[in-house]
């Protein structure tokens, strides 16, 4: 039988985020901590899903039996927001070569999972509501970049230029992601990071995928959550 899955919460007075220690990105929020822990568990075929893309197997444990709650730290501004904020133990652990790949890894599979929810709802309406602010899926997709362009900068690096006065496509999106690994890569092994950002305190590198990843994700799935097929 396989061990519970370690979780922490992280919790203000109206919200709280389940947030799995050991599975970056693998973080749901409900209004209090049942409701966290219970979209917490009902994502985990969503996140295996995202993960197998990359390569990295996971079994989603079937019912709550599968969690253990660790710790429950309190939440701050950004929690409150809607947004996990709050550090984990060992967040600023150093990564050798197998825990940066698989960090990579988890990383790639929820870019992949993204892509794969927005080339499948091309065209399709996003259900109006307070989820994503009513955003539709091209709005979606450049707040995910901006997002991604200002987390490569808390990373360490600036983001590549595109082409002067071009629409953000496909190659610069893969441009971002390159230096992304890259900039993970160089912080991991301590060295110097090219291009580097003016940054005054910088995102470790564990506390970055955990972050983007859970992001890129909470996104592919309000897609997918509030699209209306074509005829539906």
């Amino acid at each position: 039988m396989e061990p519970p899955l370690r979780v922490i919460l992280e919790v203000v007075r109206t919200r709280a985020f389940a947030v799995a220690l050991d599975w970056p990105g693998w973080t749901r929020a409900g209004r209090d901590e049942a409701a966290a822990l219970d979209a917490l568990l009902r994502a985990g075929p969503r996140y295996a899903a995202a993960l197998a893309s990359g390569g990295v197997p996971f079994a989603p444990p079937p019912d709550a039996s599968g969690l253990v709650v660790v710790d429950r730290l309190p939440g701050n501004a950004g929690t409150e927001f809607g947004a996990p904020s709050v550090r984990l133990p060992g967040d600023d652990a150093p990564l050798d070569d197998a825990a940066l790949d698989r960090q990579a890894a988890i990383l790639q599979g929820a870019w992949a999972a993204f892509d794969a929810a927005a080339t499948r709802h091309v065209g399709d309406e996003l259900r109006k509501g307070p989820r994503g602010g009513g955003r539709d899926l091209p709005k979606i997709i450049e707040h995910v970049r901006g997002a991604d362009e200002a987390y490569l900068v808390k990373l360490g690096s600036r983001p590549p230029k595109g082409p002067a006065g071009g629409a953000a496509g496909p190659e610069s999106l893969a441009a971002l992601h390159a230096a992304a690994l890259a900039t993970l890569r160089t912080r991991a092994l301590g060295l110097p990071v090219p291009n580097a950002s003016r940054a005054v305190t910088l995102w470790s590198p564990r506390w970055y995928v955990r972050y983007a990843t859970w992001h890129w994700l909470d996104h592919a799935w309000e897609i997918e959550d509030r699209a209306i097929p074509a005829g539906g």
